[in-house]
């Protein structure tokens, strides 16, 4: 190495950490700095959906669920026409994105990244290709799905394979391939990783090997101030054979060695984020994602929610540094209420929902402030209940039946029609379709034959809380809700009180009709009228607007044999005039039977249990606690009875009589 002796220390370096003057340990601090910096460029872009974790990265749960960290590469596509592309792939909570292609039909990127995957965690990856012909927003061509356990654990000497690229309004179509690599290390290969990325740091002249003068400048840079006191004790440690050096192999020992009795790093050495010393496998994952790069292979940018945002064009960046739109998960207001945000349970991502443009705006305007609702009061919720009377007679007519179409293609891949009972030809009106039936077995029931666990009551985005007052903290903004209030009336509504709530919201292109989430009897429905307000969080997170409780809704009590007795409250929403119920008073049901539909629009669903009548699913009451919807469908888990079935009494042998 050319910067201190490589076989030697003097007696002048025990005492200055490598016999340099302080000028000299300056130049090579800046020097380090800039490596460092090099590392933070890549990394330029904060990883937002990490925000309420405090870390940048992803967190190991227990070290039981460490499957390892894949590298994935995304190598080139080809597709059907010339254009520049740009590629993105997205897992759980994180989404990033490659560089810019040439003008070509075979666009080659070769970018990298590292994921943490854990034994129950996500590990299906969404790849999709845009072309970049836009100025706001570019045009998704195709995507596939990889499962990245079924990929790593195939039989194949290979690490890449191809993939079929498919059209987003017509999955059954291929519009191109992609090829793609994923490989993944073993913890030990993970420390050897991260002690080749770590050495690289003042390894100038890239022959593996540190000279006392740069081993002391990275132990500097690792923040712990008692072993820049041992510098010399540690560097004799780890130059195991005598050579004056120390190997990279030496370096993974020495820090191996000391991760289990006393760490040597306290700050990671590329994002400066503080470690917790005692959390060793943490440390290291953290570290080896952040020293990303390993292959030479391009980096991708990172720090985006889903494949529609890292999608939008520079238009859209401006008014995001201008602060007009602003991206991020969980419950946002005003300007921040242009882009939801969900987190599908099934395959463990965030997605964008979509809703057009000018909708957003008009609700925004509405919905968010107080001279909008102020408008409301003065008439408006008339003209609402009058707009959605003459739109559900619209819908309702066979000229609507050409606008199934256009639907279908604006939510793209979000409709699957092989779900779907009949043919697209089948439905005469808009409203047939919009209420159609699913195919038996579409949407299996969880657990069925055991009542005592309750199931999602319709494909939606849910949020899920222990008690009124952590719904009005995390999610409910309006002034006056509250359980009477959303409930009327009804004899029963005190049962109630202190009940768990949870909340099926429905968007348009969602399966519309409802199911029950317990086996039980229905005791009463009763109707209660009320305005038409839109159920989309623009207007729920509003403080201006008591969505719940002011909209027409109708309220079913069911009485079971696990859970006591459970509301079922659904709720009308803008250009929705017609709740359907398919069950009457005194029916008998079984959980995952359907209940009704809602006519065209969006609409709600929410169910209160009894006060400590259930414990929730921990995974959907964490996000709610994050004010994060999850993306679920009918008959996904929902929550396990707490209660002890009573058990019928035994028979009184005394009055029986035997013949």
């Amino acid at each position: 190495m050319g910067h201190g002796s490589s076989k030697s220390i003097s007696s002048d370096e025990s005492t200055n950490g490598g016999g340099s003057n302080s000028k000299s340990r300056s130049s090579q601090r800046e020097r380090i700095k800039n490596k460092l910096h090099l590392h933070r460029r890549l990394h330029r872009r904060a990883d937002r959906s990490s925000r309420g974790s405090g870390s940048r990265h992803p967190k190991l749960g227990s070290l039981e669920d460490f499957a390892g960290i894949a590298l994935v590469t995304l190598i080139s596509a080809e597709m059907k026409f010339k254009d520049k592309w740009f590629a993105c792939i997205s897992i759980g909570e994180q989404t990033f994105r490659t560089e810019t292609s040439d003008q070509t039909i075979k666009p080659q990127w070769n970018s990298e990244k590292k994921f943490l995957l854990e034994r129950n965690g996500a590990h299906v990856a969404k790849i999709s290709v845009f072309e970049t012909n836009r100025l706001s927003k570019n045009n998704l061509i195709g995507y596939c799905e990889v499962d990245l356990f079924e990929f790593l654990s195939r039989d194949s000497d290979s690490d890449i394979e191809m993939f079929e690229l498919l059209n987003p309004s017509s999955p059954s179509v291929v519009v191109g391939n992609i090829s793609l690599s994923c490989s993944i290390e073993d913890p030990t290969k993970t420390e050897k990783s991260f002690a080749r990325r770590i050495l690289a740091i003042v390894d100038y002249n890239g022959d593996g090997q540190l000279s006392f003068s740069e081993f002391s400048e990275l132990i500097n840079v690792f923040g712990n101030q008692h072993a820049e006191k041992k510098k010399v004790e540690l560097f004799k440690a780890a130059d195991e054979n005598g050579d004056g050096v120390v190997s990279m192999d030496e370096l993974a020992t020495l820090l191996a060695m000391h991760q289990e009795k006393e760490p040597l790093i306290n700050n990671c050495p590329v994002c400066g984020e503080f470690l917790d010393v005692s959390d060793k496998l943490n440390s290291m994952i953290h570290m080896s994602l952040c020293f990303d790069e390993g292959t030479g292979n391009q980096v991708m940018t990172g720090g985006f929610l889903t494949d529609k945002q890292a999608s939008y064009g520079w238009m859209f960046k401006i008014s995001e540094w201008a602060h007009v739109s602003s991206y991020d998960a969980g419950l946002n207001s005003g300007s921040n209420a242009s882009h939801i945000v969900v987190f599908d349970r099934k395959k463990k991502r965030l997605v964008e929902e979509i809703i057009d443009g000018k909708i957003v705006l008009s609700m925004r305007a509405i919905y968010q402030s107080k001279v909008g609702l102020g408008i409301m009061d003065k008439g408006a919720k008339e003209l609402l209940q009058s707009i959605s009377e003459k739109q559900g007679k619209k819908m309702n007519s066979t000229e609507s039946a050409k606008d199934i179409p256009e639907f279908l293609k604006f939510f793209k891949d979000q409709i699957n029609m092989a779900e779907v009972k009949y043919p697209l030809h089948h439905f005469k009106t808009f409203n047939e379709f919009f209420i159609r039936e699913l195919t038996p077995g579409a949407r299996p029931i969880a657990y069925v034959g055991r009542d005592d666990v309750a199931v999602c009551a319709a494909d939606c985005r849910l949020m899920m809380f222990n008690t009124v007052e952590e719904s009005l903290r995390f999610w409910i903004k309006g002034k006056k809700f509250s359980m009477r209030g959303l409930l009327g009336n009804i004899p029963c509504a005190d049962t109630f009180i202190g009940g768990t709530l949870v909340i099926f919201r429905l968007a348009p292109q969602d399966y519309h009709r409802f199911h029950f989430p317990v086996s039980g009897k229905i005791e009463q429905i009763v109707d209660i009228p009320g305005c038409l307000y839109t159920v989309n969080p623009i207007a729920v997170n509003s403080k201006y607007c008591n969505v719940f409780t002011e909209n027409k809704r109708a309220v079913s009590i069911i009485s079971t044999a696990d859970f006591g007795k459970v509301a079922f409250v659904a709720i009308g929403a803008t250009m929705v005039g017609s709740i359907t119920f398919t069950k009457k008073k005194g029916d008998y049901v079984q959980k995952g039977d359907e209940f009704g539909y809602f006519s065209f629009g969006g609409s709600t669903v929410i169910c209160v249990f009894e006060k400590d009548s259930i414990a929730l699913d921990e995974d959907l009451l964490a996000y709610s606690a994050r004010s994060i919807e999850t993306l679920v469908s009918v008959g996904m888990r929902l929550g396990v009875s707490t209660r002890k079935r009573a058990e019928p009494p035994l028979p009184d042998i005394r009055n029986i009589t035997i013949f």
